[in-house]
């Protein structure tokens, strides 16, 4: 059986340390004849600093590095301002910042080039995000920006640090062909769907008495639906899933270029979103097909990103205005995010507290890669505190990550979804094509599962605030009150939670 695994974020490297040997030689050189450092070894001063602490932000790297990877993302550099991450309405003080810091980069540039006029170096000055883009070679410009009052990070906009990494191997988490599916991974309920064994490993049929979602709309921030799964499409509402709604958008824009505005439609091409979907709210009807966790709930589904490792400028970008607009969306109380990064990304993290403060419960995936470095903690934005991090299970006796799941300190809930003695039979969806079923696996599914779950405590409880509905996951989770150094409160029971 061909092994298929969603991958949340594919790191099939080995972390090794940055020494001085493997740096360019600088030594008595002013910074503009400073050489930059190759994509790889500004990998290697990542990796030391993940070995190190776990995580990754650019304000642990000094200029240098920084400037060199700006220089490996096309010199675009997104610049966080202000004190606060975003602002419905910029006051003039931010305004003011912001051409403050637009003309100190103009002023860096012209030191590396007398010629530089300072024509169409902004890009992407977000309306509601305090944060905008810039074209950026000098590395006065970088090292001027990062003294700068008011100046909350300058990041390289999106640098793929995975295109300087020789050993990877990884479709992205993109499928759109199916497996063959054990008959054992799944059952057959009224009116005639599947119900995956995962869903009765958190007593989920049963909670159906007392909720089905209905009444709740879930944001789910992925790669879009496939538009050939007719589940996600013309038989939304059908059987005992009715009188709800699907939306879609379409924000990511396939284009290297900053300056490119079209996007790239609402479709799914890669086929995580379509079982993230599917997982979160196919119909219960009786087309022999796998149902959702809340069936009845209403989907806003935003195609925001290629695959679901958030390495490319585009993505970066069309995951935070996703993360506005479902902000701004009083319908969503819900998001999804089984996507991420082990780099954290500041456009986004704005994005997530912007979502966070309209009172948004945010689930995000712990991080699902190979064999060889699941080892690495919580990725982001899972890691963040304003996100619910979850991360999969075997059904093993004891609690033991999935074959590529991570686990760690931020992790909140875990899902049983993958069985102990075979990793490729993971939890049972509706395929990419209509009339097929597939297997999905990784800390993506186990995410998607625990918003369906939310969809139905708040379904039951439609007055309740987002505290008081994580509070009702929480105490209904297998391991509360403790909660483990690495799988936090552990199993939720969807019963216990709707009671």
């Amino acid at each position: 059986m061909k092994k298929r695994l969603l991958f949340t974020c594919l790191l099939i490297v080995i972390l090794a340390s940055c020494t001085k040997d493997n740096l360019p030689t600088n030594e008595g050189k002013t910074p503009t004849q400073k050489k930059p450092l190759t994509g790889e070894q500004v990998n290697k001063v990542i990796d030391k600093i993940i070995a190190e602490t776990g995580n990754f932000n650019w304000k642990q790297v000094d200029n240098y590095t920084l400037w060199s990877a700006a220089l490996l993302s096309d010199g675009i550099v997104t610049i966080g301002y202000g004190s606060t991450p975003f602002a419905t309405k910029k006051s003039s003080e931010l305004i003011d910042l912001k051409n403050r810091l637009v003309n100190l980069t103009i002023e860096g540039e012209k030191i590396a080039n007398p010629n530089f006029k300072g024509e169409n170096i902004v890009f992407n000055d977000d309306a509601i995000l305090n944060n905008f883009d810039v074209k950026i070679t000098s590395f006065e410009s970088i090292e001027q920006l990062r003294k700068m009052s008011g100046v909350r990070y300058v990041e390289p906009a999106g640098y793929n640090y995975f295109a300087f990494k020789s050993k990877i191997k990884s479709d992205s988490g993109c499928t759109t062909t199916a497996d063959p599916v054990n008959s054992a991974d799944y059952r057959t309920i009224a009116p005639n769907c599947l119900v995956s064994w995962v869903y009765d490993k958190h007593n989920i049929p049963s909670a159906w008495t007392y909720s089905t979602g209905a009444g709740v709309t879930v944001g789910l921030i992925d790669t879009g639906l496939s538009a050939y799964q007719d589940m996600l499409g013309s038989n939304f509402n059908e059987g005992y899933s009715s009188g709800r709604t699907l939306t879609k958008y379409g924000v990511y824009i396939d284009s290297i270029w900053p300056w490119v505005t079209t996007t790239d439609g609402v479709n799914d091409l890669c086929g995580h979103g379509t079982s993230m979907g599917g997982n979160l709210a196919s119909p219960r009807n009786d087309r022999y097909m796998p149902v959702g966790v809340a069936y009845n709930c209403n989907l806003v589904a935003y195609r925001a990103t290629h695959d679901v490792v958030l390495e490319g400028y585009q993505e970066q970008k069309g995951v935070a205005r996703a993360l506005t607009e479902l902000g701004n969306n009083s319908s969503v109380k819900i998001i999804s995010m089984s996507i991420g990064h082990i780099i954290s990304i500041g456009s986004i993290s704005d994005g997530v507290k912007y979502a966070y403060s309209k009172g948004k419960l945010i689930f995000a995936a712990g991080g699902t890669s190979t064999e060889y470095t699941n080892w690495v903690g919580v990725i982001f934005p899972a890691s963040m505190d304003e996100c619910v991090a979850v991360t999969g299970i075997t059904d093993s006796p004891t609690y033991t990550e999935c074959a590529v799941c991570h686990k760690g300190s931020k992790i909140a809930f875990t899902v049983v979804m993958q069985r102990a003695g075979d990793s490729n039979r993971t939890s049972v969806v509706g395929g990419y094509y209509a009339n097929t079923i597939d297997y999905v696996g990784g800390s993506s599914v186990a995410t998607s599962t625990t918003a369906g779950i939310a969809a139905l405590v708040w379904a039951r409880y439609p007055s309740w605030t987002r505290d008081q509905v994580l509070n009702r996951l929480i105490q209904s989770a297998q391991l509360y009150p403790n909660r483990d150094a690495n799988f936090g409160y552990g199993s939720i029971d969807a019963l216990k939670a709707v009671l």
